[in-house]
């Protein structure tokens, strides 16, 4: 009989530290797509407590509706890792993923997913369907909300504030 062994409180702290680590890794690269003129979206997947893949949002300057952070990191990581799969990896992203993302990341078999900002809007992991709880699919990934949230939409509520600014400003 298996037992299911709980996390003590010191192994829950060290995991939170990571997360919002690896969460500031993000938040740094959504920073390179606001500076770019995007959407401020970052993300990294991380294997093995080592970043495998980069990511920002970038449809816009790649003329490409693909472009999200999440996709452009997976693209890196599969690149580095020599592989479509990547079995084990953990996704950090800034902001809630959408269905696009969400299937992509179910596809690349990324074990856990870990965002900021909810997106009430678009959001595919609870704020406007829960594509990772749907039993029909074949693949199930964990996924962790929250983590630096307020930085996050910081970030984004900013973002949009100082394009409405200049759009009044003409």
């Amino acid at each position: 009989m298996n037992k299911k062994v709980e996390p003590t409180a010191g192994e829950m702290d060290e995991a939170c530290a990571r997360d919002a680590a690896f969460m500031q890794e993000a938040l740094a690269q959504a920073a390179l797509a606001a500076a770019s003129g995007e959407v401020p979206v970052g993300a990294v997947v991380v294997k093995d407590g080592i970043i495998v893949g980069r990511g920002w949002n970038a449809p816009i300057g790649m003329h490409d509706p693909s472009a999200h952070a999440e996709i452009r990191a997976l693209r890196d990581a599969g690149e580095k890792l020599s592989n479509y799969r990547l079995v084990g990896c953990d996704l950090y992203v800034t902001l809630e993923p959408c269905a696009m993302c969400a299937g992509a990341i179910m596809h690349a078999r990324i074990r856990r997913v870990v965002f900021g900002a909810r997106d009430p809007k678009t959001g595919a992991c609870g704020s406007v369907v829960d594509l990772f709880a749907e039993q029909r699919l074949n693949h199930h990934t964990e996924v962790t909300g929250g983590v630096r949230a307020d930085e996050a939409a910081k970030q984004l509520s900013g973002f949009f504030a100082d394009r409405r600014r200049a759009a009044n400003a003409n």
